[in-house]
């Protein structure tokens, strides 16, 4: 989260002033030689608009920056008006691409709207949405990811399960986490993206039971949450039918005791019978492991089931879906099909284990 809020200072002008200084200075050489050609010519006009540009992003800049020391110094700096000012002055840096700038000025602006607002007030999200498209062309993910979270967590304080805002959240908030499944945009090792996959199944599940629930949130509004369960179940199923069995812990003990006896002689030249106890490999435990494994795929195919059958039920009683969703659900009935059916014709085939 952001840090206290400290007076604005000249930093944040940053690498938009530094830019505009060195687009300044680049033109102004140019704009000094002489022109021998055409070329030239249109090299020394495209350098005086340039810099005229540059003079101009950089009073506004300064401008900005000075209208927010005054209001820091007649309102304070935990001010509710500075929450529009520093948003503002964020989408300008924005515009001009230098989004180090708007992230820094639009969490200042988060700060103040929590403090102002409380830590679930619905002035946030839109400073919030703005953060994640910044960092987002950054590509800062993890950053990314803890904003969605933020996101999903003040959604489920502000609004109620039926709420269209609160299911927009959900479908928001699911479909991150498919992409980060998909392209491990988090740098995740095998184990961590399924463990991703294994919660958003289990968030996922968790909603369309308690959404079934409820008389009055439509059936077709949780079709991209029973496909989006649906993607997150086909990537658990697929990384165990690819995984080999004894990657799995299996349920039998993996070493079991051994008592073994020989005959030895002893320090008076006697033949006498000696024990020892060792460790040795449980034959069970290799075949509880394919267990284990079988077991783990057959759980993911059945939700992948139950997610066709209530996507079929959807599709088959609904009379608000157009022509256009109404292929598509088909469609996407279809490949769930295909996909479960090869799945299991995988966990049947004792090669893969």
């Amino acid at each position: 989260m952001p840090t206290l809020l400290k007076p604005f200072d000249s930093r944040y002008l940053g690498l938009s002033l530094a830019v505009c200084l060195c687009v300044f200075s680049t033109n102004l050489v140019l704009a000094q030689q002489p022109s021998t050609s055409s070329d030239e010519q249109v090299a020394e006009a495209t350098g005086v608009a340039n810099e005229a540009r540059a003079l101009e992003i950089g009073r506004e800049l300064a401008a900005r920056a000075s209208a927010i020391e005054n209001m820091q110094s007649e309102l304070g700096v935990y001010d509710a008006a500075l929450i529009e000012a520093y948003a503002d002055f964020a989408n300008f840096y924005r515009q001009l691409e230098d989004y180090a700038s708007a992230i820094s000025l639009y969490s200042e602006a988060l700060q103040i709207a929590r403090i102002n607002t409380g830590l679930y007030g619905e002035q946030q999200f839109p400073i919030i949405e703005a953060l994640i498209e910044n960092n987002g062309k950054l590509e800062e993910w993890s950053a990314v990811d803890d904003l969605q979270q933020l996101n999903y967590h003040i959604s489920s304080r502000v609004y109620e399960l039926p709420d269209s805002q609160y299911l927009t959240a959900v479908d928001d908030f699911g479909g991150w986490k498919l992409r980060v499944i998909r392209e491990n945009l988090l740098d995740q090792s095998g184990r961590g993206l399924l463990n991703t996959a294994e919660d958003l199944s289990d968030f996922y599940e968790r909603l369309i039971e308690s959404a079934e629930l409820h008389s009055d949130i439509k059936p077709e509004s949780l079709l991209t949450m029973i496909y989006g369960k649906s993607q997150a179940d086909l990537t658990l199923a697929r990384s165990a039918a690819a995984t080999p069995y004894t990657a799995f812990e299996g349920t039998a003990s993996r070493f079991v005791n051994q008592t073994r006896c020989q005959n030895v002689t002893n320090s008076r030249g006697q033949v006498v019978r000696q024990c020892y106890t060792v460790q040795v490999e449980n034959p069970r435990y290799r075949q509880s492991q394919r267990d284990a494994k079988r077991m783990f795929l057959t759980r993911y195919t059945r939700q992948i089931t139950s997610s066709i059958a209530r996507l079929r039920l959807i599709k088959d009683t609904s009379s608000e879906l157009s022509n256009g969703e109404h292929q598509q659900l088909e469609s996407q009935i279809a490949e769930l099909q295909t996909e479960s059916e090869q799945l299991l014709r995988a966990a049947n085939r004792m090669t893969l284990f």
